[in-house]
This record gives C-alpha cells, sequence and structure tokens, in this order.
C-alpha cells in the first residue's frame, strides 16, 4: 500500500499515520454508510415516484413553457424533501443567491428576522446590510435585522423569545459553520424545541440556510418544521457533477413568492430554461448521498490526525455531523496558508497551481481558497479555504472519495512537517 504513494515523495511516517487513522475510524465510516442508505433510497424513489425518463432530458428552448424536465426536478426535490413545492433553477447563481431570494421575496419594509445561530455567512452579511452600503441590501429596503447568539452547540430558544417583537416576521438558522468556530446545528437536538416554537409563533417563517448540510443525516430541516430552506447545487446535492444551480424548498406559498422574486411577479415557476443542465443535475442529485459519506469520512480523518497533532478542530471526529466541514484552528497565518497550499496539491484539476490569499468578492478579509474542481467552485470536491485574520482557521470541505481525502492530509502533513511547522 506504502508504495503508491511514494509517487509524491511522502515519509513512512505521513503514510503510516493516516491509513492507522483511517483504520482506526472504521466504526465511525459504518454510521456514515448507514445514513448514505437512508438517503440513497430516498433519491431513488423520489425518481421512480415521478416517473423521471429519458425525454425529461429534452433541451428545451425559448421561453421555457415547455421544459417538462425542470418541473419534474422539482417535484423530485419536493419529495426528497418532505416538502409542498420547490424551486430548482440554473439561474440561481449561489447558495447566497438562493438566501437572499429565501429572504426577499417573504420579508416587507417594517419587517424583523432574527438569525438564531449568531451572525451570518460574510457573503450574506453584505446582502443583508450588515456590512458595505449597498442600496439594495436588506436593512436599506427598511427590513429590520437581529440575532441571537447560541447557547453552546445550539439554539438559545429562551433567548430568543425575549427577541421576539411584534414586527418578527421569520427567523433563520444557518445550518453550517460559516466562518466561525463552532459545532453545525444538530437537526435531532432542536426538533422538539423548534416544533413546539412552530406552534406557539404560527405566523413566524422558518427559514433555513441549508448549505454544505444535505445528506450528511438522515433527516432535513423540513423533516421538523422548517418552511423554506434555501442551498446550493455546487455544494453536496451537486456531487461533483451538477454544472451549477441552487434551491429552494418549502411551502407551496413560500416557494410562490421566491420564484415571483427570482424572475417577476405573475410569471412564477411557468418560464425559466434549464439549458439542458437536467441530465448532470439529476446524476448529481443521483450521487450525493454517496459523495457526501465519502465527505464526511474525509472529515472525520482531518479531526481525528489534526487534534492527535495538538490542534483544535471541530468537529470531533466522533461527534454527530450535520455539515461536510472540519474547521482546524491553526493560530498562525503561515500554516493556514500552507494548508490550503497543500490541499491544492491533491486536486485532480489545477494540482500544479499556487493559491494566495485575495480580495474574494463578499468578504471584508482576504481569502486563500484551494479548490482544484472539475466543477469550478465545487466544494463537495476536495477544498479548503479560509480567511486571513486570527485565530486563522481552515475550513476543509468535501472530497468524493476517502482516497483523494488521505492524500490531500498526507501531503498537508508532510508539507507542514518538511516546514518545521509540525513533528509526528
Amino acid at each position: 500500500m506504502n508504495n503508491i504513494y511514494k509517487k509524491y515523495d511522502l515519509s513512512d511516517a505521513v503514510i503510516n499515520l493516516v491509513n492507522d487513522a483511517s483504520d482506526e475510524l472504521s466504526e465511525t465510516y459504518k454510521e456514515y454508510e448507514k445514513n448514505k442508505e437512508i438517503n440513497q433510497i430516498k433519491v431513488i424513489h423520489a425518481m421512480q415516484k415521478n416517473n423521471l425518463a429519458a425525454s425529461d432530458f429534452y433541451f428545451a428552448t425559448g421561453y421555457g413553457y415547455g421544459d417538462i424536465g425542470r418541473d419534474k426536478i422539482e417535484e423530485i426535490f419536493k419529495d426528497i424533501f418532505n416538502a409542498e413545492d420547490a424551486l430548482v433553477r440554473t439561474s440561481i447563481v449561489s447558495g447566497t443567491h438562493a438566501i437572499y431570494i429565501m429572504l426577499a421575496s417573504v420579508l416587507n419594509y417594517g419587517d424583523e428576522f432574527i438569525y438564531v445561530t449568531g451572525a451570518p455567512y460574510d457573503t450574506i452579511q453584505k446582502s443583508i446590510g450588515l456590512v458595505g452600503d449597498l442600496s439594495d441590501s436588506l436593512m436599506k429596503k427598511g427590513i429590520m435585522y437581529s440575532q441571537v447568539e447560541l447557547k453552546g452547540a445550539t439554539i438559545d430558544f429562551e433567548a430568543l423569545e425575549a427577541k421576539i417583537s411584534k414586527n418578527t416576521r421569520a427567523i433563520v438558522v444557518q445550518r453550517s459553520i460559516g466562518y466561525e468556530f463552532r459545532k453545525a446545528i444538530n437537526l435531532h437536538a432542536i426538533k422538539d424545541d423548534m416544533l413546539k416554537f412552530k406552534d406557539k409563533h404560527p405566523d413566524i417563517v422558518i427559514m433555513y440556510d441549508n448549505c454544505y448540510g444535505e445528506f450528511t443525516d438522515s433527516i432535513e430541516p423540513t423533516d421538523i418544521g422548517a418552511d423554506i430552506i434555501a442551498g446550493s447545487l455546487l455544494k453536496n446535492l451537486g456531487a461533483g457533477i451538477s454544472l451549477g444551480g441552487g434551491y429552494l424548498v418549502g411551502r407551496k406559498d413560500l416557494i410562490e413568492l421566491a420564484a415571483d422574486r427570482l424572475y417577476a411577479p405573475g410569471l412564477g415557476k411557468e418560464l425559466g430554461l434549464s439549458y439542458g443542465t437536467l441530465r448532470t443535475t439529476l446524476q448529481g442529485l443521483y450521487m450525493s448521498p454517496r459523495v457526501v459519506c465519502e465527505a464526511l469520512k474525509t472529515q472525520s480523518l482531518f479531526s481525528y490526525v489534526f487534534k492527535k497533532l495538538g490542534f483544535d478542530c471541530t468537529p470531533e471526529f466522533d461527534e454527530h455531523k450535520s455539515d461536510i466541514v472540519c474547521a482546524i484552528k491553526f493560530k498562525d497565518p503561515d500554516i493556514l496558508i500552507k494548508f490550503c497550499k497543500s490541499i491544492q496539491k491533491a486536486a485532480c484539476v489545477d494540482s500544479f497551481l499556487t493559491p494566495e490569499p485575495w480580495d474574494m468578492p463578499g468578504y471584508e478579509n482576504k481569502i486563500i481558497m484551494a479548490s482544484g474542481s472539475f466543477i469550478d467552485g465545487s466544494s463537495i470536491e476536495i477544498s479548503a479555504d479560509g480567511p486571513i485574520r486570527e485565530p486563522y482557521i481552515a475550513y476543509f470541505q468535501g472530497s468524493m472519495s476517502l482516497e483523494q481525502g488521505k492524500l490531500g492530509l498526507m501531503i498537508a502533513l508532510q508539507d507542514l512537517v518538511d516546514a518545521g511547522k509540525i513533528s509526528l
């Protein structure tokens, strides 16, 4: 086994450390395999229930009135997520775009919305109006923002109740950790409290940013009372196959509002071409339970090994997973940058390039981002990034195979050893 890795000039110490660690995680991996099976059958059943046919891959033109595959994929998403309706479109360009549509379509002048997981991810902060001075931000439109900090690793429902006002129209849960150092939101842990909240406040819309969380668990936010959720097809559900796009799933009336916001009032879901992307989108969806399973194994492996080496990591290898991100607190900008450069070396695409920190649109700090992917920006493929700010945390995610994840970890460890940053 070790001989194959010699192609990368790796020491036996590094190779053995990673291989032994992976063997030690075999029982943890089995739990992810069980979850994969549940979600794989969900996907297959939804495709069969909706009579997915080869003719659904037809490349429609014009306005999209005859894009029957587009309508079919939205029925499939609706059933997978146990919801009333779905909007799955290539014209949704990112997760941030999907989240903004979700917020802007429901909220009006004078409405308040509360982020219940602390400050949101950097890119959506500009859309909200928390940073910058953008004329079309939500706060510029007279929509009020508030937030409730997490209590430990979960939502502080007592503090949330104290925040509720007559203007509160929605609460928002960011399932993944964003650029924070915390655990992702455990859906099972909040289920009972969230359902109680929904019963007490039926007029408050419960929203989720579901990015990085899809298929990491046996349930989704729509199974525990979410009214509408949003996410990207460049992450979990794309499986490194989908060419792009985003989705919203939830109550029918809210999805209709979202469609009107994406296009124009009165047009709704009836228009909008899929531009021949349906086959790859559906193939990505079909493969996503398996790919997410591999990403979870890789996430646990990175956490397990770096924890052994003395670095703080979240989540720890044996903790419940609700997203695919492993956050590693390096406390050293040089280690963060070198780590991301090492992950780039493990990619199949653009492995010969060297990422450097840069002023990435939507972020306040310089960002370093390793992403050598078949689909540009696909963060379910092996990738790592982080803002160049204290405490210099690397956010590793993805890997469509455990084998590539192991290789990435080996290269990172070898580079850090060679630079004198760690010792084994």
